[in-house]
């Protein structure tokens, strides 16, 4: 058995990290009948007073709908973070989740505050964005890049107010970051 589990490298230990938590989000989910997604892993506008509320800001991007949901943002995100983590290092792509979540949660709370947002699609774009802005060279910016944000971004904004029960803020959100994330680091 433990020639077997030798083969395995956790080799990304953010993206996995992340990819395992969320899986035990959305199965604790269908256990609780969404309760524990509800009460922890969902952001929406509640009390200050209330602790939960400053884990919910940064919590929501661990918790999915449902298995569709889940998949969804898990594929793009284990193929897009092990890239992202490696350039980037482990440390700085979770402050870069972090930073994203915390974005997204807090504009949904203060700008859509009878609306709840759960889900990785928001960072999931900023990876997406990022990993496009990452191949930058010489000052120059590279045409994939300006293809993403017309296709990803450009549809986002076109769907706004779109009664689909999709986060599309979110996602643009999440792309402005990945951008700013790509261009601070590119000039640093």
């Amino acid at each position: 058995m433990k020639k077997l589990f030798g083969k395995f490298q956790y080799n990304s230990p953010v993206t996995l990290t992340f990819a395992f938590a969320s899986l035990a989000v959305l199965l604790s989910g269908y256990v609780t009948g969404g309760l524990s997604t509800h009460l922890l892993f969902s952001v929406y506008r509640s009390s200050l007073a209330d602790p939960l509320s400053y884990f919910r800001v940064f919590g929501h991007v661990l918790g999915h709908a449902n298995w569709s949901h889940y998949s969804g943002n898990m594929v793009l995100f284990l193929v897009l973070g092990p890239i992202l983590e490696e350039k980037y290092k482990s440390k700085d792509f979770l402050l870069m989740l972090a930073i994203t979540a915390l974005a997204s949660g807090l504009f949904y709370v203060i700008l859509y505050p009878g609306n709840v947002l759960l889900g990785a699609s928001g960072i999931v774009f900023m990876m997406i964005v990022l990993s496009s802005a990452a191949g930058m060279k010489d000052g120059k910016i590279p045409l994939t890049l300006i293809l993403v944000v017309i296709v990803y971004l450009g549809g986002e904004v076109l769907s706004i107010g779109a009664k689909d029960g999709v986060a599309h803020a979110a996602h643009i959100i999440g792309g402005i970051c990945g951008a700013g994330f790509g261009l601070v680091r590119r000039r640093t």
